[in-house]
């Protein structure tokens, strides 16, 4: 089974409509605003995307049904104005962790929706049941996919298909982390093969989960309110392909802090790990421990004592590690999982991407202590998902990532 990929009516920003520029009309994606970027997206312009992804509590009002007229008034005053069906090359131009220049180029489209287990659009990661529910009243509300999951296709070729996006771009901007966004319409000709392209192979959900599964929540909801009328919009979802390729990728690691985990928290790790002590919390200590860490066999670990290197002792966890499906023995979230499970450790988790907050939640003791993860390789999330199995959840973190703003797809017929 292999995937259909469709071009759509997008619904996009015209900045000269409300006096703005692009940069103060896109935000990140809803879930990696926290409080602070929020506000500061909110002030930056009333009519930025950050109102229709997090619309906010007020006194009266539900907040969704307030998303979804403000998505109606923008239309009708002109400051958001539909395309005709296209599919849209997107690259984001960026600078890597080591310094070099990167890009990453893919298309967004309308990808036509299926149940895991039907083999076309694969997930990688499980999901938790909270952001399910509210980015389905969300949709519910407005009738419109505001930002596009991300997916990789496993069909070769895409990339050199795209090409290196020479054309002028109908939109772009760069963003607060010096990110470029471009976003360029395809000729008819090349879009038809870019999509006979996508068709030609499953692809793996790189992020969205939780937003793919909303929508197939919607589409098999709007089926029992409207009927069954054929092939209908909210039977797919916009989509950003990119080629699975490591060329094409950054996969960062999502870093665990540990709640509750109790007293004495090295003495029982030992019975599972061996700890070397690597110095104290320090903003270079951290960089120092996460240079040891690549390359290698250990992850880290931060906690009041300071810094360490986290060596899981296998012999010790093998019972635990061989009833994991083998494409998930050499990820460390889940391994980590064993580890904890084994000592009895309650599960009780906060995720984040960037170290640093990691080592800052736990020197302020909002955390017991943060274990620094290895990042997945390309070939790991490829093998997991062809296998039909799931790494747990907050896993990996893509980046740069394509923001919301650029395009919204409608899923009214």
């Amino acid at each position: 089974m292999v995937p259909d990929f469709f071009p759509f009516p997008g619904v996009r920003y015209r900045p000269d409509a409300c006096r703005a520029r692009l940069e103060d009309l896109t935000a990140p994606p809803y879930d990696v605003i926290d409080a602070e970027a929020r506000a500061r997206l909110e002030a930056a312009h009333p009519m930025n995307a950050v109102h229709l992804i997090l619309p906010r509590d007020q006194e009266s009002g539900d907040r969704y049904q307030r998303a979804a007229q403000r998505l109606e008034e923008w239309q009708r005053q002109g400051v958001l104005e539909a395309d005709p069906p296209r599919l849209y090359l997107y690259r984001m131009a960026f600078t890597a962790e080591g310094g070099e220049r990167r890009l990453t180029t893919g298309v967004i489209g309308a990808l036509a929706l299926s149940p895991p287990d039907q083999g076309e659009v694969l997930p990688h990661e499980r999901t938790m049941p909270k952001p399910r529910g509210d980015r389905l009243d969300l949709l519910r509300a407005t009738r419109a996919n505001l930002d596009p999951v991300w997916v990789l296709s496993m069909a070769p070729g895409l990339s050199d298909l795209l090409g290196p996006g020479d054309s002028p771009p109908t939109a772009g901007c760069i963003d607060t982390d010096g990110v470029e966004h471009c976003l360029i319409p395809l000729p008819d000709d090349i879009a038809a093969r870019v999509s006979e392209t996508v068709g030609s192979a499953p692809v793996v959900i790189a992020d969205g989960h939780h937003r793919y599964e909303t929508a197939l929540a919607f589409a098999k909801e709007d089926v029992r309110l409207r009927g069954d009328r054929g092939p209908r919009a909210a039977d797919q979802i916009m989509a950003l392909v990119v080629e699975l390729a490591p060329n094409q990728l950054c996969v960062r690691p999502i870093h665990r802090l540990l709640l509750g985990a109790g007293p004495d928290l090295r003495g029982r790790l030992a019975r599972v790990a061996t700890l070397d002590p690597a110095g104290p919390n320090t903003p270079e200590g951290v960089r120092t421990l996460l240079a040891r860490m690549d390359g290698g066999e250990a992850m880290g670990l931060v906690d009041g004592d300071g810094l360490a290197m986290l060596t899981l002792r296998l012999d010790v966890l093998h019972a635990g590690l061989e009833r994991l499906p083998a494409p998930l023995r050499d990820v460390d979230s889940a391994r980590l999982e064993v580890a904890l499970g084994a000592l009895g450790i309650p599960e009780a988790l906060d995720f984040h991407a960037d170290p640093a907050t990691v080592a800052a939640e736990v020197a302020k003791g909002t955390a017991d202590a943060g274990v620094f993860l290895r990042p997945v390789s390309v070939a790991q999330i490829q093998a997991v998902a062809a296998a039909g199995e799931r790494m747990p959840e907050k896993t990996t973190y893509f980046s740069p990532k394509p923001l919301t703003g650029m395009v919204f797809r409608p899923v009214d017929d």
